[in-house]
């Protein structure tokens, strides 16, 4: 069985920390909790569960995890945000991950998900490098959004870690700040880091910025392939936004030319189709979201819902509309197979009950 120091950064996460914490201690043989000016209880809080160490903070997430990963002393290092949890369940799966390396697997990548549905069920995951051999000397990269480059043998395993953030009410602009930071000091940004300054201009609802960022993006020809089909979906977004309906359209189709046709770019085509009338293209967009293939160990972002509940709910409309009320309700109740108390399943429900009786009713819902 390998052993495991558990390495965080943390800032004013009193709040959070312990219950981060509480989760993953039967996991970790170690933990260090790594503080960049807090001015809270936080250091307070995590000395309670092992050791603190304090890294003056320098508008570098790379650079602050690096630091935290240096303090390791075990085989492995996990790492973990303030507000992150691991459930019971996946505990389990944690220790069975723990108890198989041997030392020889470099990288394990586990599902984050960051998402959940009406039923607490996760709607949004991607895998991510979660546990890194301390001995193969991984460097994080990237002042935002940083990451590692697993290299190595990588395997994937089950255990997940549950992103539970609390509701504050606003989004932060502090990694839009640190962007502008960067390009403000003449320095240009790498390919993935173009990307996401994109994301955090979309974010901040500079539409217009947003646009041209993500055209930049698409236009080198280093991208990632799984940034490059999301960056599609969300310069879609942008051009939506911006009242660019057929620009829109046309950036969602050129993801095809990148990969293969994922769910959730064919339920935004799905949706725009509908919302211009051309039921047909519509139903034909939602099969394909339901026909998609769904592998979220590529490491991309992916949205559950549009591999199922969605595109069901989409074919339920486009039914009704096409005067076909018996497979509008079929799909309707294909979509509660996959969220039995969705609202606009109930809702659905109530309106071909009414339509049924001869009432006068509305329209369903998607």
């Amino acid at each position: 069985m390998a052993t495991i120091s558990l390495c965080m950064i943390v800032r004013d996460e009193q709040a959070v920390l312990a219950r981060c914490l509480d989760s993953v201690r039967e996991i970790a043989d170690e933990i260090i909790v790594t503080d960049t000016g807090s001015t809270d209880r936080t250091k307070e809080i995590a000395a309670t569960y092992g050791i603190v160490r304090e890294f003056a903070w320098c508008d570098n997430f790379a650079a602050a995890r690096n630091y935290s990963f240096a303090q390791a002393s075990m085989d492995y290092i996990l790492w973990l945000d303030a507000d992150d949890v691991i459930e019971p369940m996946d505990r389990e799966r944690f220790l069975q991950v723990k108890n198989e390396l041997d030392g020889q697997v470099d990288v394990v990548m586990l599902p984050y998900h960051t998402a959940f549905d009406e039923q607490g069920r996760p709607s949004f995951t991607y895998y991510r490098e979660r546990l890194l051999r301390r001995a193969s000397g991984f460097c994080w990269q990237g002042a935002v959004h940083e990451c590692i480059v697993p290299s190595g043998r990588v395997i994937y395993r089950d255990a997940a870690v549950s992103h539970k953030k609390p509701e504050t009410g606003g989004g932060s602009r502090r990694n839009l700040q640190i962007y502008e930071h960067i390009l403000a000091h003449g320095e240009e940004l790498d390919t993935r880091a173009q990307f996401y300054y994109a994301r955090e201009l979309m974010a901040d609802g500079q539409y217009q910025a947003a646009i041209q960022a993500f055209t930049d993006f698409l236009d080198r020809p280093d991208g990632w392939v799984e940034n490059r089909v999301e960056a599609c979906r969300n310069l879609a977004e942008c051009l939506l936004a911006s009242g660019m309906r057929e620009e829109a359209r046309h950036a969602l189709v050129r993801s095809f030319a990148i990969d293969y046709p994922r769910g959730e770019t064919c339920c935004a085509l799905g949706s725009l189709a509908l919302e211009d009338g051309q039921i047909e293209q519509a139903a034909f967009w939602y099969r394909a979201a339901l026909h998609a293939p769904c592998h979220p160990e590529r490491g991309g972002f992916v949205y559950q819902p549009c591999y199922g509940y969605v595109p069901c709910l989409g074919l339920c409309v486009c039914c009704d509309r096409m005067g076909d009320r018996a497979q509008a309700a079929i799909w309707n109740e294909r979509a509660a197979i996959y969220q039995p108390s969705s609202q606009a399943v109930a809702y659905n429900r109530r309106y071909f009950a009414e339509k049924e009786a001869g009432v006068s009713a509305g329209s369903v819902e998607a």
